[in-house]
């Protein structure tokens, strides 16, 4: 949970989740492919409730919230530590031409970490904006479905494999969600 941005149940959020220094990491499926498979262990298991996502090459969106008995600071605390660990192996043992430069990043920025010892991924906190009105969701939910199409990635939102618009329009993405 960050500090500046408490979560508190039973509230929706509109989350950011951004790779220290920005390194653009989710160029390659299999790093994307370890983060979709995250996320539905984490509706699964978990208790997550997403209502929009987006993953860009170098953080997610998402709008979620925990079903009831879950803490939704508890899960993305759950998720930021395993997808860590398990795309810094994935760079490992993938061939990767950005190997060194990235494990260097990720290395560097435990110095200034109380919390890891050996790398850090994600940057500290969650950017976790509280849903409080009809508007702030409409609003969060557009900015998240075009985020590809500002990135020039695709030209319609959804044309994004990694995205819920898809769902939003009317078809079946990659992650269960609850359209609002």
């Amino acid at each position: 949970m960050s500090k500046n941005n408490p979560i508190q149940e039973g509230y929706a959020y509109f989350i950011t989740l951004t790779v220290v220094d920005w390194v653009d990491v989710f160029t390659r499926p299999i790093y994307k492919h370890i983060i979709i498979e995250s996320l539905q262990y984490c509706q699964k298991e978990k208790g997550l409730e997403i209502w929009a996502w987006v993953l860009m090459s170098n953080h997610i969106h998402m709008i979620a919230k925990a079903k009831e008995g879950f803490h939704l600071s508890n899960i993305l605390r759950d998720f930021k530590k395993f997808t860590s660990k398990k795309i810094v192996e994935a760079i490992h043992n993938e061939p990767e031409s950005r190997k060194r430069w990235m494990l260097n990043r990720f290395e560097y920025a435990v110095i200034f970490s109380i919390k890891h010892k050996d790398f850090k991924f994600w940057q500290e906190g969650n950017e976790a904006k509280e849903i409080h009105t009809t508007q702030f969701l409409e609003q969060k939910i557009e900015y998240i479905h075009n985020n590809p199409v500002r990135a020039e990635i695709v030209e319609e939102p959804h044309h994004y494999k990694y995205s819920s618009a898809i769902d939003y329009a009317d078809g079946v993405g990659l992650l269960k969600i609850e359209c609002v």
